[in-house]
């Protein structure tokens, strides 16, 4: 980011966006925000996976643009969903970890989110399931987010015993047929509350936002979603062994001890494929959450006059690069869906510029014909919705605690780390990111350019960040506050 857009961006934050009302009598659509936890490209309009079954997602992206190369602002749910409803960069706000709450941030007390936006032009604001990380907002604060809140987010329910003894004994990091019906995942009673809120609908413009967990672990669903992928045909991820002996060290620090297991333990406990099953099971099973959300909004005479949009926080890895989770700056991990559909809104199309989930904030508004937050980071995806081919100005980047940068074009992911050790990739040529060319020094006229779009520089994570925190102090990497050590050995389980 450029060190000048920095400096007005920051004046904007401080002053939280002016926003005039709304012109009277103007018929505004409705938004209907669908967001799903640790959805990676496993989906039918991306392709990520040859057997994946989501037909519910393939026929919203029918009847609306589909973006090809779409990528998170940060590869973990705090810091992820704080940009998207802020619109701000993780390097902006400071939020890297799963905590703190934003509004502990002084600058962003009082900063506009994309539901008060909406709320100040008119618009009956609506949350169910996980929209903002965890537990936030604290219930006493919700009232000031979001006009009406349905059941917040919660993980589904679990079985008495683990199902599968990982080497981290970590209640979520689990997978298996649990429980027996639909009726009895959380997922689905998000879903039937959202469906009852369709059909109860405000008078006036309304936003309804519906998180869902799944497919974040643990990764379970009934048996009739696994029954869709059978163990004997399953295809298991494309890997190659060696694929990390190129990589600087600094890599392997953003994930360093994680509960989710490295592939060299799936595979010697031969649970590299009931993983994957599980995480296509869970993909099936809120596909068809979102299904009976979708049917409502038609049933209900709604579509013609809603934008809906559907969106993950972030990827997830299954083995590629040796890890499973997420938290990386890799394809698998910042590659996200991301589906428009509705009024102004292209239908079958597909478009491959790249796209940041920061931009959904200024395009909603856009659409909807609300009037741009000064302080919005990210741009309006209006034109590419009109015109898959339209131009975009720039690349989608995406941080990783403070001093990590991925930067994603159509042809090229160029990763800066905060030792200022790199890696590049040609997307073109090398799909699964298996050769990397930083070191080569024809590329370097390659790197310079790219680098333009790293941002000028890190916010410091706000005070009481904790959980999956990477920092650099003085030349030394401090994971979740314990230095590592120059030769302390990568863990493998």
């Amino acid at each position: 980011m450029r060190p000048l857009l920095a400096l007005a961006l920051g004046v904007a934050i401080a002053s939280g966006g002016s926003h005039p009302p709304r012109a009277a009598g103007a018929e505004k659509p409705n938004v209907l925000f669908i967001a799903i936890d640790d959805l990676n490209d496993w989906v039918g309009p991306l392709g990520g996976h040859p057997q994946v079954k989501t037909s519910n997602i393939d026929k919203l992206a029918a009847r609306g643009t589909t973006f090809t190369n779409a990528h998170c602002q940060a590869p973990l749910c705090n810091p992820s969903r704080t940009s998207v409803l802020t619109g701000l960069r993780p390097s902006t706000t400071g939020v890297y970890a799963l905590s703190p709450w934003f509004r502990t941030s002084e600058k962003l007390k009082d900063h506009a989110t994309l539901f008060q936006w909406f709320k100040r032009s008119g618009y009956a604001t609506t949350s169910t399931g996980k929209i903002f990380h965890g537990g936030y907002p604290p219930k006493e604060a919700r009232a000031a987010e979001v006009d009406t809140f349905g059941p917040p987010g919660a993980l589904q329910p679990r079985p008495k015993a683990k199902f599968v003894d990982t080497p981290d004994p970590h209640p979520l990091v689990d997978w298996g047929a649990f429980p027996e019906k639909d009726e009895d995942c959380f997922d689905h009673d998000v879903a039937t509350w959202a469906v009852k809120h369709l059909k109860d609908r405000p008078k006036g413009p309304w936003f309804l936002a519906v998180g869902f967990q799944h497919p974040h672990v643990p990764c379970y669903a009934p048996q009739k979603w696994f029954d869709l992928y059978p163990a004997d045909q399953l295809v298991l991820p494309n890997v190659k062994d060696d694929d990390r002996d190129d990589l600087p060290r600094f890599a392997s620090y953003l994930h360093w001890k994680l509960p989710e297991p490295r592939l060299k333990w799936l595979r010697d406990a031969k649970q590299w494929g009931p993983l994957v099953r599980a995480y296509l099971a869970s993909v099936s099973f809120v596909d068809a959450q979102v299904g009976r959300v979708l049917d409502a909004l038609r049933e209900g005479g709604l579509e013609q006059n809603t934008v809906v949009v559907l969106w993950s926080d972030h990827g997830w890895h299954l083995g590629e690069k040796g890890i499973t989770g997420k938290n990386t700056l890799w394809e698998r991990s910042t590659r996200v869906p991301l589906i428009f559909a509705g009024p102004k809104v292209a239908a079958n199309a597909r478009c491959d510029r790249p796209a940041e989930l920061l931009d959904l904030y200024p395009t909603l508004a856009d659409l909807c014909g609300l009037p741009a937050n000064p302080a919005n980071e990210g741009l309006s995806l209006a034109p590419q919705l009109k015109d898959a081919k339209a131009a975009r100005e720039r690349p989608a980047v995406t941080t990783h605690n403070p001093g990590n940068h991925s930067v994603r074009t159509e042809k090229w992911r160029h990763i800066v780390y905060a030792d200022g050790s790199e890696e590049l990739y040609d997307r073109g040529a090398d799909p699964h990111e298996w050769s990397n060319l930083a070191k080569d020094a024809k590329f370097a006229a390659v790197k310079k350019e790219l680098a333009k779009w790293v941002p000028a520089t890190s916010a410091a994570p706000l005070p009481k960040s904790t959980g999956r925190l990477l920092t650099f102090d003085n030349g030394v990497p401090v994971w979740e506050g314990k230095p590592i050590g120059p030769n302390d050995p990568f863990p493998e389980r």
